[in-house]
């Protein structure tokens, strides 16, 4: 009893207790408020170019991914980030990576010594570079026209992607049989190999063109049967060197694929 009592005593005196008290709010933290400064003409040019760059450089990395559905030209709003790209410092950067990680693994491997080791290169924007032409017609911005781009085959001016042609002695002086695996068509044999001395890659073991019974084929169908023959041949692929997947995909893969890259353009 006396316990109840004591509680019954605490609660009588509790709303005396509580109506003695004045509320004071500042205890309770104010509002915080944030002022933003207007942003003027430059910054919101400077925001969306931001933009621009990250969605640009999403696009190319899904393009060297093949993560694409196919696609004829590069996205226009892509045009300047597409250009600096390649003409500077990054793509070069790019270029000597690829060339070092292949140069890495082709000294790593056993050769047979029997002379039927092979290394595949494509030639265009892998041995040599189209850069001066595609300078002229946007980087990619322009649909392919095949007709413009032979007269710039036939000119035979295209220069080495230097750390391709570094690759490639490297290649060559280990002993490994070098073979020339190309889209472009046998009628171009002549500037093609004119082209390829001239800017100083040499002693290749074969150059294969398209020959006419080739043509209609996607690149990925003629480069596999062009790999299915020389396994045929006795030649084991040790590695392959391209700037599109179709260059790399299909029958007949090397024991290692390097791609090298190019978000100029897409051949299936």
């Amino acid at each position: 009893m006396v316990f109840f009592r004591k509680i019954l005593l605490f609660l009588s005196f509790l709303p005396f207790s509580l109506c003695q008290e004045t509320f004071d709010p500042s205890p309770f933290p104010r509002p915080l408020i944030i002022e933003y400064a207007e942003i003027n003409d430059a910054q919101s040019r400077d925001f969306q170019s931001f933009e621009v760059q990250l969605k640009c450089t999403s696009w190319r990395v899904a393009v060297e991914a093949n993560n694409l559905s196919p696609w004829a030209t590069i996205p226009e709003d892509c045009a300047d980030y597409v250009r600096g790209y390649m003409v500077g410092k990054g793509y070069e950067l790019d270029l000597q990576r690829v060339s070092n990680e292949s140069e890495n693994y082709a000294r790593s491997v056993s050769l047979s010594g029997d002379g039927k080791d092979a290394w595949i290169f494509d030639i265009d924007e892998t041995l040599l570079s189209n850069l001066p032409y595609y300078a002229e017609h946007g980087y990619g911005l322009e649909i392919f026209d095949s007709t413009k781009f032979d007269r710039w085959v036939e000119m035979g001016t295209a220069p080495a992607v230097e750390s391709s042609l570094k690759l490639y002695d490297v290649v060559l002086s280990l002993g490994i049989k070098a073979f020339l695996l190309t889209g472009r068509s046998e009628r171009h044999r002549n500037i093609t190999v004119h082209n390829l001395l001239k800017a100083g890659f040499q002693d290749w073991n074969k150059l294969i063109l398209r020959s006419p019974e080739d043509h209609g084929k996607t690149a990925t169908k003629y480069k596999s049967e062009k790999r299915d023959e020389l396994i045929k041949d006795g030649y084991r692929i040790l590695g392959n060197s391209g700037d599109q997947w179709s260059d790399l995909l299909g029958s007949s893969m090397p024991n290692r694929s390097f791609k090298l890259p190019n978000p100029m353009y897409y051949i299936p």
